[in-house]
């Protein structure tokens, strides 16, 4: 169908009926963009404040996540997630000379469960938590005409 403000509209059948939907997905170039921008936050040379970064990550994946959140986008955010959390956990070892040891350490609990890297009490925005809401109720707009009494 074709691209708009940085979404992919396309007609697809649902799975399991053969009936065809709309589906918006989220474009390619924006995904690119998002992943520049992680990058150029995270390179492996910078000797920025852990906090100040994380702070800078947090408020471009929220704006970025609520801005795409119609979207077709579960599987996409969950790669997302994967990849700015491997960037930071890279950039966090080198900046530190960190050993996986050292890193597992600190962002596991006792049950060894993984816990967000945090820097001063700023932890990562988890973008895997975000609430797709794909099929929203837009209701009827009311039609002041049909109503008996418009006068």
């Amino acid at each position: 169908m074709g691209r708009l403000l940085g979404f992919h509209i396309q007609w697809r059948r649902k799975r399991g009926t053969n009936k065809r939907y709309v589906y918006t997905f989220i474009g390619d170039r924006p995904i690119r963009s998002l992943k520049a921008k992680i990058r150029a936050l995270t390179r492996r040379t910078s000797q920025a404040n852990p906090r100040d970064v994380l702070i800078r990550l947090n408020q471009i994946m929220r704006g970025w996540s609520t801005y795409f959140k119609p979207a077709v986008a579960t599987h996409t955010l969950h790669h997302l997630a994967r990849f700015i959390w491997w960037r930071v956990i890279r950039w966090l070892t080198t900046l530190h000379r960190w050993k996986w040891k050292d890193i597992r350490r600190r962002f596991t609990d006792h049950t060894g469960r993984w816990k967000p890297p945090a820097a001063d009490g700023i932890a990562l925005f988890n973008l895997d938590a975000v609430t797709v809401t794909r099929y929203r109720y837009r209701g009827a707009i009311p039609n002041p005409w049909a109503q008996p009494n418009h006068a």
